[in-house]
């Protein structure tokens, strides 16, 4: 489980870094939109992944529960 932990951790980083937000921003857009869930759903998959395609992936989730 710390696994999975650490590369939410990660997950988050990423994109509030590709976003320019601070962590609190970020932290309320995870929360809104249930990405932790979807991360830890998806682990198997995105863990594989390079920070890019992850980035691109939270954002297609994140359109897809707005629209």
């Amino acid at each position: 489980m710390d696994r999975i932990i650490d590369f939410t951790i990660f997950c988050l980083e990423i994109y509030k870094l590709n976003h320019h937000m601070n962590g609190k921003d970020a932290l309320e857009v995870f929360e809104k939109n249930d990405v932790f869930n979807y991360i830890r759903e998806c682990y198997d998959i995105l863990h594989t992944a390079g920070e890019g395609y992850i980035n691109r992936d939270i954002d297609r989730y994140i359109d897809s529960r707005i629209n």
